[in-house]
């Protein structure tokens, strides 16, 4: 029987490497897709400088496509007076119609907050932003910034907190990102036309160049292999971790927190925006959100 788990354990482990894409850092899973002179890769690709100058930002893209699974990001932000700039951390498919998750950091004039600016993409409807002042001062070290995405919901994560929530609701007749593969982008561009108080803050060039630092990259997601994939990353089991039932919903613990988050720090709800829409706010704003 002892021999029997130790060969279970072992197919187990080999079909997930398979699968997964895990250990990856920015030599080995990313290249540079715009602005090769301001980036910069050291330390065994563990860590990754982009640089915003006068003449151009710069920007990374995953070399392999995924769906589902956990992107995790530890990013110190540009220090001082970054008003103008914006730091993008996302995951996207293309396409008109494509799906899309977001982390976005909206610089501000020194001495202000930066802004954490989320949204969700699908089938190239978006419109569905969450905003929320760090807890903490995002330049002074590197903050651990997580896209979990399973079948049943994506979550948020800051330092490891839950901050938002979009679940799967199809039975509803809501688009869900679920069946175009992704791949992971972060850059640093000029934005001045709105990033800061609706783009009445400029940059100050004077201030160039501002640098966003990057360290342990990591994705444990499901490598897409074709339209197979839809159903084979979706499945539950025991390689694609994702799919548990521990991480279908949050727990009691994780509610809790994400409420401390969302009670203190959050700015801006698209689902509060009445005025937006008219008084007619999309669907999922109408349903439980987690």
């Amino acid at each position: 029987m002892a021999s029997f788990r130790v060969f279970l354990l072992a197919l187990i482990a080999l079909v997930a490497s398979e699968q997964c894409l895990v250990g990856a850092n920015f030599y080995n899973q990313t290249y540079c897709n715009w602005g090769p002179q301001n980036m910069a890769i050291w330390g065994n690709g563990e860590n990754l400088a982009l640089v915003l100058n006068r003449v151009s930002g710069s920007g990374i893209i995953t070399t392999t496509q995924f769906l589902f699974g956990s992107i995790q990001m530890l990013i110190k932000l540009v220090p001082g007076n970054s008003a103008g700039t914006v730091t993008a951390y996302y995951v996207s498919s293309t396409g008109d119609r494509h799906d899309e998750i977001d982390f976005e950091f909206l610089g501000n004039s020194s001495g202000q907050p930066y802004t954490i600016h989320t949204n969700v993409y699908a089938q190239g409807i978006g419109n569905r932003e969450e905003q929320f002042r760090p807890w903490f001062d995002p330049t002074a070290d590197f903050h651990n910034y997580t896209i979990h995405w399973n079948p049943s919901h994506i979550v948020w994560f800051v330092d490891g907190l839950p901050i938002r929530v979009f679940r799967n609701y199809e039975n509803f007749g809501i688009p869900f990102p679920n069946k175009q593969p992704m791949k992971a982008y972060s850059s640093i561009w000029n934005a001045d036309n709105w990033a800061t108080r609706g783009g009445l803050v400029k940059i100050d060039w004077n201030r160039a160049p501002f640098v966003a630092r990057y360290h342990s990259f990591r994705l444990r997601t499901c490598q897409w292999r074709g339209t197979y994939s839809i159903y084979q990353c979706a499945s539950r089991t025991a390689a694609n971790w994702w799919t548990f039932q521990a991480y279908s919903k949050l727990s009691y613990a994780q509610i809790g927190q994400m409420q401390w988050v969302r009670k203190n720090y959050m700015i801006y709800d698209y689902c509060k925006d009445i005025k937006r829409f008219n008084g007619l706010l999309p669907r999922e704003c109408l349903l439980p959100q987690f």
